[in-house]
């Protein structure tokens, strides 16, 4: 079963992974709920995870094409970003087979396993070794173990540096990085601080005949105009940009952070 947004409001909302709906906080959905709520699980900052019904510590569903294991972690989090199933689809409209693709900040390689797929050498880099770990699970379960997919524990932006002194380039890059975290050597990195050179590092690894490049983000007043500005004077390009959303048929949809997206045609 795939994902499916089933209602929100009251600071929360209730969504559908696979076999098992689930309740978590969203400050965003200040409007009232439309339905009737019968969550399997429920998330609350101060009291953690709650199941009023049965449900396994982990199970597996689908999403844009993509199989993908799921499990409530103790930050409410489960491994997988709906809200990035649209821009993996774009992104792979865009990949023929041979394509170089760099995924930074992969989390569980939603989007690595979406590019791999369809024909691309993937990069899969997050500084969590145990995300990492998780992605390489979920490339099993799509039977993709024997795929061009690198698999990497680093620190972005000194990963990136690297590249660039090594001469790497990349077809497309994906990155989605986090307001606050730390590197695989405890580095720590600040959006505000690192974002530019970030994409500098970026810019500087896209080959002469680049196909993509997305970046989205989930950081308070990073809007759509905030990311444009910036894609703009870094890539030289005018980038499409928007709002990434939770949308399902019959629910209220839910912004979830900001994309921009530069397509080489």
């Amino acid at each position: 079963m795939n994902y499916t947004l089933l209602d929100s409001g009251n600071g929360e909302k209730w969504e559908q992974f696979g076999d098992y709906s689930l309740i978590r906080p969203c400050p965003q959905a200040v409007w009232r709920p439309e339905k009737k709520w019968a969550g399997d699980g429920k998330f609350s900052r101060e009291d953690r995870w709650s199941f009023p019904k049965k449900v396994p510590e982990e199970w597996t569903m689908s999403l844009g094409g993509i199989l993908l294991k799921v499990a409530p972690t103790e930050f409410g989090h489960l491994g997988v970003f709906p809200e990035h199933a649209a821009l993996a689809e774009w992104m792979r409209k865009r990949i023929v087979p041979g394509t170089r693709v760099l995924n930074l900040f992969a989390y569980s390689g939603a989007a690595t396993l979406v590019a791999a797929k369809a024909g691309a050498a993937v990069c899969h880099l997050d500084a969590s070794k145990g995300m990492v770990e998780w992605a390489r699970e979920n490339g099993k379960l799509n039977g993709l173990e024997g795929a061009p997919i690198r698999w990497i524990v680093d620190d972005a932006l000194k990963f990136l540096r690297r590249e660039v002194r090594r001469e790497q380039t990349y077809d497309g890059i994906l990155l989605d990085p986090p307001t606050f975290g730390r590197g695989s050597k405890g580095e720590v990195f600040k959006i505000e601080d690192e974002l530019l050179p970030l994409l500098e590092a970026c810019r500087d690894l896209l080959s002469k005949r680049p196909r993509f490049l997305i970046f989205s983000c989930h950081t308070p007043g990073f809007t759509p105009v905030v990311l444009g500005h910036v894609l703009r004077q870094v890539f030289g390009k005018e980038a499409e940009t928007g709002e990434m959303l939770l949308a399902s048929p019959g629910a209220l949809s839910i912004p979830s952070g900001s994309f921009g997206r530069i397509a080489y045609d």
